[in-house]
């Protein structure tokens, strides 16, 4: 069989494995030993003496502590109020719009993910801090939890971003660029699923009745409450690009500076600590996991010459470097049907990565195609986390509203998907979206 074969073969199983719901990080290391030792002819040993360094070569990355840090910081700011505050600062000033709960929801969505990192713990944490007030003021449970579903996926665009920082160590990209790359696509993100809100309670004021105006003086408390955690981010986000400490360092300093405020708000106790810290541990041993599923996986496709053979026929196929781009976007929306994010992100970059690079997109350097490609990526693995007829997020706050029907959530979320698809043929046009922060025009 050629590459090609071998290659789409082990493709096949995997995905009938994960259709027997078998864990993604053990159905990537099953089927990518499988085929590595077809490919090696038979040889038990070779494996044997494969597997002996592919753990340490993978965790010994330095660049993997970064994981467990941003992890860090999302679990002190869960477990310290510091969402609750958030939540407050933006509802002080939107609360008394039409849709204001939930622009603020949205808006405390996107603060969080500046802080967190993940979109799961991200519409989780909101989840249980917003639905409430939602609730209680009257909103739709269509639009209450359509909102939060979708907001929750500002847990990864807005950086820092776990998905992003794999990418990066897949692609030996600069961890710091790509978190600049990400800060306004992320910001039009936002503004997007706001307008979103606002054109549903146009439609139907019911949806989403006003709430009464915040004195000054409360808003001034929310503000002051609110800059720590503001703070935090920038010197995050410019420590990492300004080049006074890598992705590394900044992590842990923000990690460290979350659990002093959450400890100094007074909402971190020792079971806080303790929750917070197996928290971390938990879900840094499902992504290594992962990781190392996808290791033994990519070892197999790479002796199968799968991807650069791939990689060749799209370059000599004549094919418009634009209709392959699209092509690949739209598996990846397809793939979020059976797959997390995280485990796309593993699977497909090893492949989807060298045809990206052997094409020619805007006249773009190869730096910059490989930053606007990790951008286009990381929105198109968010959309799976809200489209039927898996949407993790919808699943997750769909459990915190019990009393709103599943295809009441869907339903909700079918607008910030049409904004999320507005968004992305936005950046595959003007790639300077992404670009600009990284690389200022002259």
């Amino acid at each position: 069989m050629s590459g090609i074969q071998v290659g789409l073969t082990i493709f096949a199983l995997l995905l009938v494995l994960l259709a027997l719901r078998v864990p993604i990080g053990i159905a990537m290391f099953c089927m990518g030993a499988a085929g590595y030792v077809h490919l090696t002819g038979g040889e038990l040993t070779l494996l044997l003496n494969s597997l002996k360094n592919l753990a340490y070569a993978r965790l010994s990355n330095y660049d993997l502590i970064v994981i467990p840090m941003f992890l860090l910081m999302g679990q002190f700011a869960t477990h310290g109020g510091l969402s609750a505050a958030l939540f407050r600062f933006v509802r002080a000033f939107m609360g008394h719009w039409k849709g204001g709960v939930a622009l603020a929801a949205i808006g405390a969505c996107a603060g969080f993910g500046a802080i967190c990192g993940s979109s799961l713990a991200t519409a989780a944490t909101m989840g249980q801090v917003t639905l409430p007030e939602l609730r209680k003021a009257g909103y739709a449970g269509s639009l209450a939890t359509g909102a939060l579903a979708a907001g929750g996926t500002l847990g990864i665009m807005i950086p820092p971003s776990v998905p992003l920082v794999i990418y990066g160590i897949l692609t030996q990209e600069s961890i710091g660029k790509l978190f600049m790359a990400a800060v306004i696509p992320g910001i039009i993100a936002m503004i997007g699923y706001m307008i979103v809100v606002r054109l549903v309670v146009g439609l139907n004021p019911s949806a989403g009745p006003a709430g009464p105006r915040a004195p000054w003086p409360e808003r001034l408390r929310a503000l002051v409450e609110v800059l720590p955690v503001l703070l935090i981010f920038v010197v995050v986000i410019v420590g990492i690009y300004g080049g006074w400490a890598n992705p590394t360092e900044a992590a842990a300093i923000g990690a460290a500076a979350c659990g002093l405020l959450a400890v100094l708000r007074g909402g971190m106790r020792l079971p806080g600590l303790l929750a917070s810290a197996l928290g971390t541990a938990q879900a840094t041993a499902m992504i290594f996991l992962v990781l190392l599923g996808a290791d033994m996986l990519n070892t197999a496709l790479a002796l199968s010459q799968m991807p650069v053979e791939l990689a060749a026929w799209v370059k000599s196929s004549g094919l418009s470097p634009m209709l392959v781009m699209i092509a690949i976007l739209v598996i990846y929306i397809l793939l979020g049907c059976v797959m997390d994010s995280l485990a796309m992100i593993l699977l497909t970059i090893p492949i989807f990565y060298p045809m990206v690079m052997g094409l020619d997109f805007h006249g773009m350097t190869d730096t910059d195609k490989s930053i606007w490609f990790g951008i286009l990526a990381l929105m198109v693995v968010e959309i799976g986390l809200v489209h039927p007829p898996v949407g993790m997020n919808v699943y997750i706050i769909n459990r915190l509203a019990r009393d709103v029907p599943l295809k009441e959530t869907f339903k909700g979320v079918i607008p910030f998907l049409a904004s999320d698809f507005v968004r992305i043929a936005l950046l595959l046009i003007f790639p300077a979206l992404c670009l600009f922060l990284v690389r200022p025009p002259a």
